[in-house]
């Protein structure tokens, strides 16, 4: 698959994420197969101020790339000097007019700019003219039941110069509640002339094999699925092959939660990573026997060596279990 001038190995891709997506994640994904990778928002606003928070969110490794750096804000002329300042660290330039979180929408960024299409003109033409990389744009349906314009939203920013548009069908009001309403990115695959990639609900291999087959984009966007989860990406693509899927064992899940907890520790140091690694260990363990326990007790841990212990006593009691 091609975006622009960048190609990827599979249309499986990583989903951009605040406080998910950050380098330990998008490592984690990559070695388990997904094509293409996405950084956590960065503020246009925020490296125009050279905020070191902001700056942090830019730490990659070369094992990622292709990497996606994906810029949010409200300006135009802000946005095109942030994608000049981050055009060495990705391959590929997503611009984020889809997030409905209330602090990026007073600053009239993420899906607030879908109230404004002409704005999104300006500020797709600004970025375009400040790089000469691969651009996307990711949006949501519209801002509410009564102003669904993701079709018009969606050519503005073709005629632009954007060379791919990701989609999640779902408006800004919705948030991430009920369903995401797949035949809009069927609708939008019709509507333009560039590759759809299709996002929302995707929880495991079947469901993406099933957004292909309803909606016939050209790639997805694994989000919340990926969650403690990363063997969703190759079991999509065994799917996608006509092979069955294969299950993770105890050992590898394991392995990875371990794997993930060293990566953190050693991109963010023990105090970050005791906070950060709480959410993932919990997701690792989801559905494992006496996992509640698990998730009340790792959430309590002060130490890193504390957490790594509950870690390993808790695998390690189901794989014995598992032998038995």
């Amino acid at each position: 698959m091609y975006i622009g001038s960048l190609k990827l190995k599979n249309p499986i891709f990583s989903a951009p994420m605040a406080g998910i997506s950050d380098l330990p994640y998008r490592l984690i994904m990559k070695r388990h197969g997904t094509a293409l990778v996405y950084s956590e928002m960065i503020s246009a606003n925020g490296l125009f101020y050279s905020g070191k928070a902001t700056r942090k969110l830019l730490q990659s490794s070369p094992e990622e790339h292709p990497l996606a750096v994906q810029l949010f804000g409200d300006t135009p002329e802000r946005l095109a000097e942030a994608t000049k300042q981050v055009d060495e660290h990705g391959d590929l330039i997503d611009l984020n007019l889809g997030c409905p979180v209330r602090k990026v929408i007073r600053s009239g960024a993420g899906s607030a700019l879908l109230r404004e299409p002409e704005k999104v003109a300006r500020i797709v033409a600004a970025v375009r003219r400040a790089t000469t990389r691969p651009l996307t744009v990711k949006i949501r349906s519209g801002w509410d039941h009564d102003s669904v314009n993701f079709t018009e939203i969606a050519r503005i920013a073709v005629e632009e110069g954007v060379d791919a548009i990701t989609l999640h069908p779902r408006t800004r009001s919705q948030m991430f509640g009920g369903s995401a309403d797949w035949t809009q990115i069927k609708a939008l695959k019709k509507a333009v002339s560039v590759p759809v990639i299709g996002s929302g609900d995707l929880f495991s291999a079947e469901c993406i094999k099933t957004m292909f087959e309803q909606t016939g984009c050209d790639a997805v966007m694994v989000g919340r699925g990926g969650y403690g989860n990363p063997w969703i990406i190759q079991q999509a693509l065994e799917l996608l092959a006509d092979k069955p899927e294969t299950q993770p064992s105890t050992e590898e899940r394991f392995a990875v939660a371990k794997e993930h907890l060293g990566l953190c520790l050693k991109t963010f140091g023990p105090q970050k990573t005791l906070g950060h690694m709480r959410k993932h260990l919990c997701w690792y363990a989801r559905g494992m026997e006496n996992s509640a326990s698990f998730r009340s007790s790792i959430n309590q841990t002060r130490t890193i060596n504390e957490m790594s212990t509950l870690l390993d006593n808790f695998f390690t009691s189901s794989l014995e279990s598992d032998a038995q």
